[in-house]
């Protein structure tokens, strides 16, 4: 058994049990179940920010712990402060060290669009995003078949959250695409083996059809790799190891994206 397939049998066993202590009655008494979400299709485009989804992250299976003490509401002010288009908050306790804590405390301190980074296999899971005050959802095509996927994506449209599909190949991509996605996100890191090779974004960058905000993931270390990805066609960028390996990663995302305002200029150039 993968470190995937663990994950994902877990997962399971998880959402069932947070099913029984907290129904989704309850979760619909949220005071952010009634909130619009924030677009993050529309915040990654936006020409006054970097198309950055920066995450906060605190430990991953592949690393072990990344940054155990580090403050969600500095980390997020900073990362939005810097120029972030939108924040990605891992939730999974067991295996990335997050909690729904985490995602309502960074949506008290940010009015931006905030991804809830978790393995969606339920629609349990969905309310509960929207009753902590996520506005996007990811759907990872490696654990859920098309069907899974189409009816997740569907349900979370009804509650107005938009939806970020993850793939890995391009398998995944024919068979998971539906008319309930906002986003695409090309994952660079093998959730089984978690081995990081770019070449993935730049083999799939191509397949993925027009109307989705195209994402790269993890992996993305330097900023002239972003300029080459942007190039290619990509919109935005989901980076947090990056930063969160930094003592201080709010001053890691300033120092980063100032640096990729250094080198954008050349690609605007180009564009024109």
């Amino acid at each position: 058994m993968n470190i995937l397939d663990k994950i994902v049998e877990f997962k399971i066993k998880e959402v069932e049990e947070r099913k029984s202590l907290i129904p989704t009655k309850l979760l619909e008494k949220s005071i952010f179940f009634e909130n619009q979400a924030v677009s993050m299709k529309k915040y990654v485009k936006r020409k006054d920010k970097t198309g950055i989804i920066a995450e906060f992250k605190r430990k991953s299976p592949s690393k072990g712990e990344i940054n155990m003490n580090a403050s969600v509401e500095k980390t997020s002010i900073g990362y939005m402060q810097s120029g972030a288009s939108a924040l990605s908050i891992l939730t999974d306790r067991n295996f990335f060290g997050g909690s729904n804590e985490d995602l309502t405390l960074a949506r008290k301190f940010n009015f931006c669009p905030i991804l809830r980074k978790d393995f969606v296999i339920d629609e349990y899971q969905i309310i509960e995003a929207k009753s902590i005050g996520a506005d996007c959802i990811l759907l990872i095509a490696a654990i859920l078949d098309p069907k899974q996927i189409n009816d997740l994506a569907a349900f979370a449209h009804q509650l107005g959250l938009e939806v970020l599909l993850e793939i890995h190949e391009e398998e995944e991509l024919e068979r998971s695409l539906n008319p309930h996605l906002d986003l695409i996100g090309v994952n660079n890191r093998n959730l089984k083996t978690f081995e990081v090779s770019l070449e993935t974004s730049h083999t799939l960058v191509e397949q993925i059809p027009r109307e989705f905000v195209k994402i790269s993931e993890s992996g993305l270390s330097n900023p002239e790799s972003l300029v080459q990805l942007k190039m290619m066609g990509f919109d935005g960028f989901l980076i947090g190891e990056n930063f969160m390996k930094a003592s201080r990663p709010h001053q890691a995302a300033y120092n980063f994206m100032n640096a990729y305002r250094a080198v954008k200029p050349k690609l605007d150039k180009e564009e024109r």
